[in-house]
């Protein structure tokens, strides 16, 4: 499997290194919006999609006023999923299936640049945006993104164990090399995506951590006003908490020449990052000019 790692989504929030923990305090943060493009036997696949290029020309009105104030996206159309797609020489009518962590804006907002792809969900996520219970769920989703009726491909939390992760789903139509993995917290159907390149698993964990420090096995940190934003916009605080401590587990755990506790060699063999962290998109061999031609590994 080749994968394309994409910025389908600069941000530039203000606050320097309380938001992403690298020197200086008065500049812009770097975020990402960490998307993988994966080339399979069943056609292309898209793991999240950005903010999709209706923001290229109107920002506030397809993510937000309150988006857009805080977060300063950059929200050049040559960003967009779809456009970096067709740079690397592929038809993006050929994305014939798309997986996400959760359905906020800056991770299904491309959804509408895809209309006939199959979208792959956790059931618990969708019920979120379709039946909110909460006043947070009601704001979080944002309709016009679903208006033009997504091919919603919803999935129960059941599946087979993987790497200490109970609840594991194969994809329907996809390669058993893609797997849903349950991380809510974030949002209550929130997931991970597992992607097993042959070199070794990717764990795309979406939102269910924000900054790699909050992985550390002895000292988890992260940068104060991220920290704060990472609490006001989680579902269940409880389960966050749960599943960073497991992926913290997954990271941190015994090398290929084994070691303490659990699945022997586990350390090795997932890389895991979140969606918005420029430091660890920079490590998966990315780069995070404006306009890139989207680097890929293989």
């Amino acid at each position: 499997m080749r994968v394309h790692h994409l910025n389908c989504g600069p941000l530039r929030p203000l606050g320097g290194r309380l938001i992403d923990g690298e020197p200086g305090l008065f500049r812009r943060a770097e975020m990402v919006c960490h998307c993988l493009l994966l080339e399979t036997d069943a056609g292309l696949v898209l793991v999240e999609t950005g903010f999709g290029t209706p923001a290229s020309h109107r920002p506030v009105e397809w993510l937000g006023r309150k988006f857009v104030r805080r977060t300063h996206p950059i929200t050049d159309v040559e960003q967009s999923a779809v456009r970096q797609i067709a740079r690397l020489g592929f038809d993006p009518g050929d994305v014939r299936h798309i997986v996400l962590t959760h359905l906020d804006l800056d991770h299904a907002g491309g959804l509408v640049d895809f209309p006939q792809a199959t979208v792959h969900v956790y059931a618990e996520e969708l019920r979120a945006a379709q039946q909110p219970r909460t006043p947070q769920e009601r704001n979080r989703y944002r309709a016009a993104h679903f208006a033009h009726g997504p091919k919603w491909a919803p999935h129960a939390g059941l599946g087979e164990p993987w790497w200490g992760f109970d609840a594991v789903r194969q994809l329907d139509g996809l390669p058993p090399e893609i797997l849903l993995v349950p991380l809510a917290g974030h949002t209550r159907g929130h997931a991970g995506v597992a992607v097993d390149t042959g070199r070794g698993w990717l764990l795309h964990a979406g939102d269910a951590y924000f900054h790699p420090g909050e992985l550390d096995p002895v000292r988890p940190h992260c940068p104060p006003a991220l920290a704060l934003f990472e609490s006001m916009v989680q579902t269940e605080r409880r389960a966050r908490l749960h599943n960073q401590q497991r992926l913290r587990e997954l990271a941190h755990g015994p090398s290929e020449r084994g070691g303490h506790g659990g699945a022997p060699g586990h350390r090795d063999r997932v890389r895991i990052f979140s969606a918005h962290n420029a430091a660890e998109y920079r490590r998966q061999g990315a780069s995070l000019t404006l306009n890139p031609r989207p680097e890929t590994t293989n």
